[in-house]
This record gives structure tokens, sequence and C-alpha cells, in this order.
């Protein structure tokens, strides 16, 4: 028996998420592990985290185990050829048995995309968000400034049940050329991420960024854990699961 992460890199406009759901929504997970059998492997893929409907990704860990003889280097060909053209395999490699995809992620890494230019795009409409009006840069960078450490998000999840502390390694913006034209890049790495968290703060900085809050209002979205306190969570098309690390001994076959 050996254990395999995969890393998949997919389209969600057209997934009702990524954690399997009830008969009938199709997920990410569950169109995995429907073709796992296939390649001898069994029925259960593990996430590293979760994403929402129509929330993307470039390199999102699972892991499974697989009886089978298949040459590690084969699977992501051979899952590729079975998977769903908006769902497919980078890479794969033999990891420790007790490895797990979620539990042993050292930190997770999001990307949220805005395209800022007077018209919409209707190349990137299940892409990114689209913002005509000018953004205050400096008072975004000021907001940003609030959310590193260690703090409860709670005033930025959604449905969230859990404990709301999480430590946020970083949250920086950026502006480049893309594709399409300008953009805002908002980039969040963290031990672990609320529910709804990282659109929680988008959509927040995103009204810094408009005039219709102070960027000191995070500060006491942080301090109240209030969610009423916060801005509307940002549309998930610009969202991104980026990657997730992991302790070397972890990623040894032993």
């Amino acid at each position: 028996m050996r254990r395999i992460l995969i890393l998949t890199e997919y389209d969600g406009t057209h997934f009702a998420g990524l954690q399997r759901q009830r008969p009938g929504l199709r997920t990410v997970q569950g169109e995995l592990e429907r073709i796992l059998p296939e390649i001898g492997a069994l029925p259960k893929a593990v996430a590293a985290g979760r994403t929402d409907a129509g929330v993307h990704a470039l390199a999102m860990p699972f892991h499974f185990d697989l009886p089978g003889r298949i040459p590690t280097e084969k699977i992501p060909e051979a899952l590729n050829r079975l998977l769903p053209e908006d769902l497919k395999v980078l890479a794969a490699r033999e990891v420790a048995p007790d490895f797990h995809a979620r539990k042993d992620a050292l930190w997770r890494a999001y990307l949220y995309r805005v395209l800022l230019r007077p018209h919409p795009s209707p190349l990137l409409r299940h892409r990114a968000l689209w913002i005509r009006h000018p953004l205050d840069h400096a008072a975004i960078q000021e907001a940003l400034a609030y959310l590193p450490g260690r703090h409860s998000f709670l005033g930025f999840a959604k449905e969230e049940v859990r404990a709301g502390e999480r430590e946020l390694y970083e949250a920086r913006m950026e502006e480049v050329e893309g594709e399409a034209g300008r953009e805002l890049r908002f980039y969040f790495r963290g031990q672990s991420f609320l529910r709804g968290q990282v659109r929680g703060m988008v959509g927040t900085l995103l009204e810094v960024g408009l005039g219709k809050r102070s960027p000191e209002s995070l500060r006491l979205i942080l301090q109240t854990q209030d969610r009423s306190q916060a801005g509307p969570s940002a549309p998930p098309q610009g969202l991104y699961f980026l990657e997730a690390a992991y302790p070397p001994k972890k990623l040894t076959p032993r």
C-alpha cells in the first residue's frame, strides 16, 4: 500500500465546491473519488483544504492510498485520461504512510484577482472580479497591515462554528499588468483559514479602497469578531487556492 500525494488544478466555475456533498451535486472530491478505483486506488481522496462553488485552484493537494502497481510517475497521465477538462492532476509523489494532506499542512496560500478597467472582460468573467471605479491603493495597504498575526478572524468568516483564532503569516497586495489589463492581486498565507475568511477580508479591503470605510475599521472587526461590521464577501470567481507546504519528513516514503 502506497500513500500518494497529488497536486490538482481546477476551474471551479461548474463545481458545487471541493467537498463531496449530497448526490447530484458535482464536486472536485466527488469527481476524483469516482475515477480513483479505475487506476487501482482506494476511492477516498483527502484535500489540504476546501473551496466553495466557483473558486479555483492552481495546486490543491490531495492524498489517497494505492495498493495497485502503477508507477508513481504514471499516475498523473492515468488520472488525466479519466478526469474532466476542468480538473487535472499536475504531479504525483509517494509520501510517508501517515502523511495527511490536511492535518500535516504547515501553511496554505490563496490568491484573489481584481480586474481594474472601465469595461468588463468576457474572457475573465469566471476568473477575476471586475471593478470599474478607482481604488485608493494606499488605504488598502494601510488596512492590510492589520491582518497578519494571530487573531480571531470570525468577523470575516461565513457560517463558521469552529474556534476563530488563526495565524496569518502574510497579507499583501500588488498591482500587475494581467492578460486583460491592470489587476490587483491579493495574496494571503496562513496556518489555516476559516470558511469564507479570505473572501470576507477581500470584500472589506475593497470597501476601504472605494472609500466606504476607514483602514482602521479592520482592527475593530478583529477585536469584536462581529461579521456585521465587515464588508460583503467578495465573489468566488476571483479566488484561487495557490499551494500548501509540508514538513520534508512527511514527503519522504519510509
